[in-house]
């Protein structure tokens, strides 16, 4: 479950909060459309402020030259990077919202070794890997795609939304909210019964005529 309170519909007294609860959260309580819990919304409404900072960041989807599918392209392969699987789920659905083929969509997560993208868009998914997975750290080269294809503005809000993004990304698996609310699968398998308190280091170094 969420490792933060979830505030109640009754308690929601921000317009802007009670609005996104009002339009989003199924009758009853009963989580999204999308078949998420709903619970980001109900926690993020611990703080008015940081709720209407984040909603924010929607404006950016009206009024953007930037081509649509491009956008989700580096926030699916931001939550898959950043093993999210809340993000990585949503923007899956945006991009099948927009027309993007199935195929194409399930080809984000192994993009490298794809022929489904394009030249803007493998620049796209690797300026995603590079902002997410290496800190930043941009070739020269695959910023040579973007900028042949793409005026500063635009490539100024991918990297934007893209950022924004990990950091979702990051804070639902921390707090534990939506599809991110699932056991850490990094945990000790425990050896046969018997193996008690065994040294495998011996095992493997030990000489044996």
């Amino acid at each position: 479950m969420a490792r933060l309170r979830r505030v109640p519909r009754e308690e929601m007294t921000d317009p802007v909060v009670a609005f996104f609860h009002d339009r989003l959260i199924l009758p009853g309580g009963a989580g999204t459309a999308t078949g998420s819990p709903g619970d980001w919304w109900e926690v993020f409404a611990l703080d008015p402020k940081i709720f209407r900072h984040c909603v924010k960041g929607f404006e950016l989807y009206r009024d953007t030259a930037l081509d649509p599918v491009l956008r989700e392209l580096g926030q699916v392969r931001a939550g898959w990077a950043r093993q999210s699987q809340f993000v990585y789920s949503q923007h899956c659905k945006q991009l099948r919202a927009l027309g993007v083929p199935e195929e194409k969509v399930r080809a984000v997560a192994h993009w490298a070794v794809s022929d489904l993208f394009d030249e803007l868009e493998r620049a796209v998914l690797a300026y995603t890997d590079a902002l997410v997975l290496d800190g930043g750290r941009v070739h020269d080269e695959v910023f040579g795609v973007l900028k042949r294809h793409l005026p500063d503005e635009q490539i100024l809000e991918l990297t934007y939304v893209t950022c924004l993004y990990e950091m979702h990304a990051t804070m639902v698996r921390a707090l534990r909210l939506e599809f991110d609310d699932r056991p850490d699968p990094i945990v000790e398998v425990p050896a046969p019964d018997g193996y008690g308190a065994r040294d495998i280091a011996e095992d493997l170094t030990t000489r044996r005529e």
